[in-house]
């Protein structure tokens, strides 16, 4: 504690005294006269801020600010200003004593003089050798979003955004080329201003300036150990030279749930409860009991039911953002200062996100050699409601979705769980009840410090330190009321059946140094040759401690609030508290950057890693990389091509590393367990809590690459092919082990391989002063493949939904992870496969008898194939069935814009990826515990298999009658003793989305100027506005079984998307 207290305490005074002195005492912030001023805007009217501003012939210069607007003192009335911006062709005007000069700046064909930013530094674009894409800030601001993850959505080839459902703080998963590891996570490597975050979930968008994706090792080995899954580099906004610029941003909207799944209505309903009567009973007395006689049926036709997912789900969500920068400063200090505030009442009931971020960003010259910068970022973000299901669920039983489709349509007065089985499924709980028992609030609090000094020792050599300290708190109190799993099943039986609190307290504190030297060798070595090295060391050390709080026993009537406000009301079952071992990273690199000519581009990097996760022999890691670029438009025989801007092809090599596993998985850990009994006394004990691996080493990731850059007819046309092959040897692996009193240990098994194929395009179909169209497309196609798991061949991981039969996924070599498994359907069995005896039926010999999978069979049963053709089907007649990787994904946006209006579309689209829809086996089964659920519309009556005459009310034993009655009927009968997984229930789950739609209106500056206004813009944007696809669920686009990450495109009980139509304003002063 005394090491963590002088650690918090030394490093929060560094900051605060040290950078914080130094920029508001050693400059002095002072005005500078105006003369002559102006705005700048592009041709399709956007002002830009950052123009140079130059008096020609003499070093008297200044930039636009944020809103483009430029104010400059000039030495002579007739000089002449120079209008200089990258991107865009340099303007020179006289200045003629005007004292006002407005100017349009038009763009430059040739863009690739475009600043990139890779790792520990930036190149230009055209110098780029490796894959990597970018996306700008304003890019990311044009759609209204909580989670700058979405902002990727379609628009980076080679990387997916995957949202595991529709809950306004839900889990985004990012997989760039389809992530190497098997067992751990494959997220990327995500980078705030150089320094690690674990996502980018407390990131306000309105701070973002740029976004970039290094996705090949030549790229991201710089960052050694932890960018084998990819790197994203996230740069915030900092101060300008300029004028004091206010930047004020908001949006309010409002949404609904776009899809639902469709029940049986009332009469339907009632007309299966009474055949199930007779099938399971018997008799109709359990009917009887609620639904009156059979001869009063029709009495439910044309009833209204109640529609428990509107209920629950339906509500009209309210979502509102509101942020506000403050940017400027001289070129001695400037500063950036942001603000925002985001908060939304969610569809569900009882589901609410709120977040305020805070951010100030300072940077000053203290002399002609030394800069400084420093930021402080804040999050706070709260985040209300259970959701429809949870990662680390109890049970499957308490996903909340399955409630609002079950329970009854009707009112079922004095139905308890004394009259049915149905407890142990949890069907026979209120949607509202079920709400309000699963109930979960979590607090999530970030802040974090960073801090450079720059020396410009020399012309040519130049030292860098960065410091950075990241404090992230999180609080998850969790309530489990009267009906849930968790209260029935799992405390003491005398504290069963009363609610229960569980309460968790995470605190992770990192710090992080790393020191640069860059040395320039500019035209030391001739005009032809240019050559740049850097060398770098860095250290980061990471703390972790959770508390964690179960209280069992509270008073029966206690609700979440009541729980958490009297927590004394409950019995402590366990305070545990973790000091989790600490996290060191060391780590050395160099790289070096060499072109020829401007023409032959060379990059070579190298990384060592020493990491505290590893045992002595094991702790080093070593990740070299290289690549080669040729600019092949430079050559004499393409330099006259007059529609060639640039042409250019990339060769790289490289590793990365990845160490992401628990700490202290290599040595022996003992914990305190009180589990023995002597003499009737609780005792203490030490024992190991982990079955440790002294040889675990780094998970390495070879990665080679092949791409093209191309720029046509003055950047008109642009964009680049890649070609790559990923393999991920050594895999850290979470191994089952049995007999041995652990459930698994961490050890280095296997190899995977992603291979694939990427495409971006850039087309500026229409450029014009007032007017403008322009899109871009982009495709990956990425091939998985397992080629080794060490000493096993295979294993089956669960999705632990509900199915009948564990193992629903399969793990095996030269297979893609993510392929499901289970049994192929034949339909059902029909009258012709049973002989009659007049009294039952028995299968006739030669048809595969299922019963041992599905129950008991008679005509109406689901038929599962016999693939082994023993005549009997069983757990070995299950096959490969589906794969949840898709072939193509990619997406494509439209921009135009006329006149001050802009629209602009962004669509995202999956092509070949399967989803496996356990909603659908649940929803169309009704087992013995099941009886008073209801069943999704492909059970409808005319589609199941029906065993009743509605005539006579009587069940149909006769072979000829009940062929004729189910003649035209095609699915088989929903009364089965189980949840069957078969391919029935995989689907194609291709889509295309139209992402969100925008449309905005900019107000001339004359209608605005008057009012000390710069840019007024107004717009509706509208998201999830349509969906093209064949799957029969709500959403193809789900993944809810997150507990391991081999299980992924299950779509069971998932928190519905919404529709949103948001109208928000841009206002800059």
């Amino acid at each position: 504690m005394n090491n963590n207290h002088i650690l918090k305490k030394g490093a929060r005074s560094y900051f605060v005294w040290t950078f914080f002195l130094v920029f508001l005492l050693s400059n002095q912030i002072f005005a500078q006269s105006v003369t002559v001023e102006g705005v700048i805007k592009d041709g399709s009217g956007l002002t830009l801020p950052g123009v140079n501003v130059l008096e020609k012939g003499s070093s008297n210069g200044v930039s636009t600010d944020f809103d483009g607007h430029y104010k400059i003192k000039l030495t002579n009335s007739n000089s002449v200003l120079t209008f200089s911006f990258i991107g865009f062709k340099t303007k020179e005007i006289a200045a003629g004593g005007k004292t006002k000069i407005d100017i349009v700046l038009s763009e430059d064909a040739n863009t690739l003089n475009e600043v990139v930013v890779i790792g520990y530094g930036s190149v230009k674009k055209g110098d780029v050798t490796g894959a990597v894409s970018t996306l700008s800030g304003n890019d990311v601001r044009k759609t209204p979003i909580a989670n700058v993850a979405e902002a990727l959505t379609g628009r980076i080839a080679g990387v997916q955004v995957i949202s595991s459902e529709g809950s306004p703080d839900s889990e985004v998963k990012i997989r760039i080329r389809g992530g190497g590891s098997l067992t751990q996570d494959s997220s990327p490597l995500i980078i705030v201003d150089g320094f690690p975050v674990n996502s980018m979930s407390d990131i306000s968008p309105s701070d973002i300036e740029t976004i970039t994706t290094l996705k090949d090792a030549a790229s991201t080995a710089i960052y050694g150990s932890r960018g084998a899954n990819g790197v994203i580099i996230i740069t915030t906004k900092s101060g300008k030279d300029g004028k004091i610029s206010v930047n004020f941003n908001m949006f309010y909207g409002m949404k609904k749930m776009a899809n639902e799944i469709d029940v049986l209505a009332p009469d339907d309903f009632v007309k299966w409860q009474y055949e199930y009567a007779l099938l399971a009973k018997g008799n109709a007395d359990s009917y009887e009991k609620y639904f009156g006689s059979w001869q009063d049926y029709d009495m439910y036709k044309g009833v209204k039911g109640d529609n428990w997912q509107k209920q629950i789900y339906g509500r009209t969500g309210e979502v509102q953002s509101r942020d506000l920068a403050i940017r400027g400063g001289s070129d001695k200090i400037n500063f950036n200062f942001n603000y925002a505030h985001y908060d939304e009442t969610a569809i569900m009931q009882g589901s609410d996100f709120k977040r305020d971020n805070l951010s100030l960003a300072l940077k000053s010259k203290a002399s002609e050699k030394v800069d400084l910068t420093f930021t402080m970022r804040y999050s706070n973000a709260e985040i209300n409601g259970g959701g429809a299901n949870e990662q680390n669920e109890v049970s499957s039983n308490d996903s909340r979705l399955k409630h609002a489709v079950g329970y009854s349509p009707i009112p079922m007065p004095g139905l308890t769980t004394d009259d049915t089985d149905e407890a142990v499924s949890g069907y026979l709980v209120n949607p509202f009840v079920a709400v309000a028992d699963n109930d979960r609030q979590q607090f999530r609090k970030n802040f974090n410090m960073l801090g450079s000094f720059s020396w410009k020792i020399t012309d040519k050599l130049v030292f860098k330190t960065d410091l950075g300290l990241d404090n992230y708190n999180y609080l998850d109190s969790r309530f489990y009321g009267r009906s849930t799993y968790y209260v029935a099943n799992k405390p003491a039986a005398t504290l069963q059946g009363m609610p229960a609190l569980i309460m968790s307290d995470r605190k992770d504190v990192r710090f992080r140094n790393a020191n640069t030297l860059n040395y320039d060798f500019k035209k030391s070595l001739g005009d032809n040759h240019n050559l740049k090295i850097l060398v770098g060391e860095e250290s980061i050390n990471s703390q972790r401690n959770d508390v964690n709080t179960t209280l069992q026993g509270f008073p029966k009537f206690f609700d979440f609030d009541q729980a958490k406000k009297l927590t004394s009301q409950g019995k402590p079952i366990s305070v545990d508290n973790y000091y989790f071992a600490d996290d060191k990273l060391l780590s050395f690199f160099g790289r070096i950057n060499y072109d020829y000519k401007d023409r032959y581009i060379f990059t070579a990097t190298y990384r060592a890693d020493g990491s505290s996760k590893f045992a002595d022999g094991n702790k080093w890691g070593y990740f070299p990389a290289a690549a080669a670029a040729w600019k092949i438009s430079e050559e004499s025989f393409l330099k006259e091509v007059s529609w060639i801007n640039s042409l250019k092809v990339r060769l790289s090599y490289g590793e990365a590393g990845n160490n992401n596993i628990p700490t202290g998985q290599t040595v022996k850990i003992l914990e305190s367990t009180p589990s023995a009994w002597i003499d009737g006394t609780e005792n203490y004990w030490a024992a190991p809590n982990i079955l440790y691996n002294p040889d675990l080493k780094w998970e390495t990731t070879v990665t080679q690459n092949l791409g093209l850059d191309f720029d046509f007819f003055k950047s008109r046309v642009n964009g680049s092919f890649e070609m790559y092959k990923n393999v991920t040897k050594d895999l850290l692996i979470n191994f089952l082990i049995a007999g041995s009193g652990y459930s698994s240990q961490y050890r280095n098994m296997g190899e995977t391989q992603n291979t694939g194929f990427e495409a971006t395009l850039n087309v500026v179909a229409i450029q014009k002063q007032n007017y403008g169209l322009n899109f871009s497309f982009n495709v990956g196609i990425n091939k998985n493949r397992i080629n080794s798991l060490g000493v096993m061949n295979g294993f089956n991981p669960s999705s632990t939904w509900n199915s009948a039969i564990d193992g629903d996924y399969q793990v095996k070599v030269g297979q893609p992870i993510g392929v499901m498994y289970g049994f192929k359907n034949d339909g059902r069995y029909e009258v012709s496969d049973f002989d009659f005896d007049g009294t039952k039926y028995t299968l006739k010999p030669g048809i595969a008898n299922s019963s041992g999978i599905v129950g008991a069979v008679q005509p109406g049963s689901m038929k599962l194939k016999d693939l082994n053709g023993d005549g009997v089907v069983t757990v070995d007649d299950r096959a490969i069935i589906g794969d949840s990787n898709p072939k193509y994904s990619g997406g494509f946006v439209i921009n135009g814009n006329a006149y001050g209006f802009d629209l602009s579309a962004s669509f995202n689209y999956s092509i070949g990826n399967d989803v496996y829809n356990a909603n659908k086996v649940e929803f169309t089964t009704s087992t013995p515990n099941g009886q008073y659920r209801n069943l999704s519309t492909d059970m409808a009556d005319g589609n199941r298999w029906t065993n009743l005459d509605p005539a006579s009310g009587q069940l149909v034993t006769d072979p000829a009658a009940l062929t004729a009655l189910n003649a035209n009927t095609t699915m088989w009968s929903p009364y089965m003793n189980r949840y069957v997984f078969s391919d029935w229930a995989v689907e194609d789950g291709s889509f295309l989305r139209l992402n969100t739609l925008t449309l905005g209106y900019t107000s001339p500056n004359s209608l605005i100027s008057a009012l000390g206004v710069s840019k007024l813009r107004f717009y509706l944007t509208a998201t999830n506005v349509f969906l093209l696809t064949n799957y029969s669920g709500p959403d193809p686009e789900v993944s809810t079984r997150r507990k391991t990450p081999l299980t992924p495109g299950v779509d069971y009980s998932a928190y519905p998307r919404s529709r949103q139509l948001v109208f928000g304003l841009n206002l800059n002063f």
